[in-house]
């Protein structure tokens, strides 16, 4: 995959992220290839409306995860919290038999794991910031 750089009126930017949504009590509601179809066209079709680019979506009987792309103005929160709102509710609507294997209805599991991924390494960029100054005056 190549990163492309993206810009506006004021920025460069490049913002990929790799999120992780888990089922609560790890319940292996997606043990089923339409329920699997399912998360990933709603997944979709939420993320249009977020103008974020769903590089991947990845999913296991009790998780999944998701590689995204998105500008620097995204409502992180709000778009997780709609994704899990939205798939939760129309998951349950659509295939009613998945309401048995959940405790009180909720299919989510309340926390989940984001990482950003960007073009270079951590140690990278350690060393660009640590090396700032080197060239001219120290100010410490």
């Amino acid at each position: 995959m190549r990163k492309r750089l993206n810009r506006n009126a004021h920025s460069v930017y490049v913002l990929y992220y790799h999120y992780v949504q888990v089922v609560k009590y790890r319940r292996k509601v997606f043990d089923n290839e339409e329920i699997v179809n399912f998360l990933k066209e709603t997944i979709h079709e939420i993320s249009k409306t977020f103008e974020v680019e769903v590089i991947d979506i990845s999913v296991d009987k009790d998780h999944f995860h998701m590689l995204f792309k998105a500008k620097p103005t995204l409502d992180i929160p709000r778009y997780i919290n709609t994704i899990k709102t939205i798939t939760s509710r129309e998951i349950q609507r659509k295939f009613p038999q998945v309401k048995e294997k959940l405790w009180k209805g909720h299919l989510w599991s309340p926390s989940y794991f984001l990482a950003t991924s960007g073009q270079v390494t951590l140690e990278i960029l350690k060393n660009y910031v640590e090396s700032q100054g080197e060239c001219g005056q120290q100010f410490n």
